[in-house]
């Protein structure tokens, strides 16, 4: 169960439909961007990333940045980034750590104790076993305009009801949507 000492995000982006990657696993549809003028330029990028404490991503999403890193650079900077997996990897960045256990564990002991403001980045497993383990303290779900029809769902069967409370939405000159909700607590 979680305590008010630390406050996890759970962010991703997803199609219209639903989905966060298609069947293959590609995002190159997060290119897709349409015109909305009175949409917002959106804050800056720099700023709002100081902001993170420390990054959790699953083993997927983790390979997915590795591989957009060739281009674009690593994408979460120099914050702390805890991967989760069974598989074996290793980095040559210090601030990038695998865990292999638990995850009540690693929240518990490792997590809430260091950081203040942690964001779960990824992939749909990563967001089901937080929202499971009732870690996370708020959604926030990018929108971007495009309907993909198939692919890979930002939530999986998650096997509850959760009810949420809209904290804020924002729509973006490019037509992303962005849907900020808590999660109510019983």
């Amino acid at each position: 169960m979680k305590t008010n000492s630390s406050k996890v995000i759970l962010h991703m982006v997803s199609s219209l439909d639903g989905f966060i990657a298609k069947k293959d696993n590609s995002i190159s549809w997060f290119e897709t961007t349409s015109r909305y003028e009175k949409g917002e330029t959106g804050q800056d990028p720099i700023a709002f990333l100081k902001t993170i404490d420390c990054y959790v991503m699953g083993s997927h999403t983790y390979e997915l940045a590795l591989e957009l890193s060739k281009s674009h650079g690593w994408a979460y900077g120099e914050t702390p980034t805890i991967v989760l997996t069974s598989r074996d990897f290793k980095s040559d960045k210090p601030h990038i750590r695998f865990h292999y256990g638990d995850v009540t564990h690693l929240f518990n002991e490792k997590l809430k104790k260091k950081y203040k403001l942690i964001w779960v980045a990824g992939g749909s497993m990563v967001a089901k076993e937080f929202i499971k383990l009732q870690l996370v303290d708020e959604i926030r779900v990018s929108i971007l305009p495009i309907i993909l029809g198939e692919g890979l769902p930002f939530f999986d069967h998650i096997g509850q009801e959760l009810l949420l409370d809209l904290k804020d939405t924002t729509a973006y000159k490019n037509g992303m949507v962005e849907l900020c909700y808590t999660i109510k607590k019983e």
